[in-house]
């Protein structure tokens, strides 16, 4: 799935979309997606301007969105939006830096008609640079 695939489901925009494509998709139940993590994201600026790093929060956003593509992909759920109910257990393993391909693994393990739950992961090659459990409210 492309850019224009991802753009279609879910409603985030550059700069605060933070997937690039998606390499497999089992609607409602799993996803990997891929973000190419380059020098030119805006919060490298800052973040730090002597050794870039991408910060925690984005990484979990990033989870948080490749979740909602394997959501909002279903019938019943097209056209809403999947907003952030919580963040459980987060860790942070490894530092993502710029040259990074990060790969995405959302699992969906609950899934209600308004609500659902997640276990993310993010890797930088074989290595895991993330993980949470994500809570999704759907509306």
């Amino acid at each position: 799935m492309d850019i224009k695939e991802i753009m279609s489901i879910i409603p985030h925009r550059q700069p605060f979309l933070l997937i690039d494509r998606v390499e497999e998709i089992v609607e409602g139940e799993s996803v990997t997606a891929i973000k190419n993590v380059t020098y030119n994201e805006p919060f490298f600026a800052g973040h730090f301007p002597n050794e870039p790093v991408m910060p925690g929060v984005l990484i979990v956003e990033a989870m948080a969105q490749a979740g909602a593509v394997a959501i909002l992909s279903m019938d019943e759920f097209k056209g809403k939006t999947a907003y952030f109910g919580g963040i459980n257990k987060a860790k942070f393993k490894k530092k993502v830096v710029p040259g990074d391909t990060l790969r995405l693994e959302v699992k969906i393990e609950k899934l209600k008609k308004n609500a659902g739950i997640g276990q993310g992961t993010a890797y930088v090659g074989d290595k895991v640079a993330a993980q949470a459990e994500l809570v999704f409210m759907i509306g």
